[in-house]
């Protein structure tokens, strides 16, 4: 015998709000919100994969232990005063030698390193017999901080690149920030259900399937019958069916 769904003081005037707020809702709609906020859902839809996972903290956690999100690298970091100033929002680095372009110290830095390491002697990787042109980028201030104060000898930095990107972050937190920040895009349960361009990432998928059935739907309706407030949209959901 499926045991009686209950719904609480919390989520009948969390209920209330959302009807209040979207007055055309259907069923299917209303439960899905409840479903969302019962589980604390929080959707996610990772582009790249084109796969939509249960929440942030899952997927994340998911690319962590693949090793798909972020990656120790080693930086040299130059003696001397470098091209870069409290203004510079963008750096780019040679990864043999630590030389470093700022973006507002030089007319053209993407092109100044291109040039830097292809011709740089430290450079010793070939790739068709040619000097492969391979450098970091960073748009963190605390990477891009190391580079302002002048150094009296070269110092090696452990930093942390994004496996999305290649950019350069300080820390794995500013990566993982930057992430969630700039590569998910947060979604609704019904945003979920609705769409058909997307994988849904295969545990979600198991979950949304349990409890979108008629029996879990009929379940939810007993129990807001249990509440007087919900009548008006019960009779409406009634009359249409």
């Amino acid at each position: 015998m499926a045991t009686a769904l209950t719904i609480t003081a919390e989520q009948k005037s969390d209920l209330l709000k959302f009807l209040k707020k979207n007055r055309g809702a259907d069923l299917v709609t209303i439960y899905l919100a409840f479903i969302e906020e019962k589980h604390d859902l929080r959707p996610v839809l990772f582009p790249r994969e084109k796969t939509i996972y249960q929440s942030a903290a899952d997927l994340i956690s998911r690319l962590e232990a693949q090793g798909k999100l972020w990656r120790e690298t080693e930086i040299t970091i130059q003696f001397g005063q470098q091209s870069v100033n409290e203004a510079t929002k963008k750096i780019y680095i040679c990864p043999f030698t630590g030389k470093v372009y700022g973006d507002n110290t030089h007319p053209n830095p993407q092109d100044a390193i291109y040039d830097w390491v292809s011709k740089c002697p430290e450079n010793k990787e070939r790739v068709g017999g040619l000097p492969v042109k391979r450098f970091f980028v960073s748009e963190d201030p605390e990477v891009i901080k190391n580079y302002i104060s002048e150094r009296k000898a070269s110092i090696k930095k452990v930093v942390y690149s994004s496996a999305v990107t290649g950019k350069l972050f300080n820390s794995k937190a500013a990566v993982i920030e930057d992430f969630k920040k700039n590569h998910i895009k947060p979604l609704t349960l019904l945003e979920v259900q609705n769409q058909n361009r997307y994988q849904i990432e295969e545990n979600f998928l198991g979950f949304i399937q349990k409890h979108l059935t008629e029996e879990k739907i009929a379940q939810f309706v007993e129990a807001l019958a249990e509440h007087v407030e919900f009548e008006p949209w019960l009779e409406k959901w009634v009359e249409k069916d």
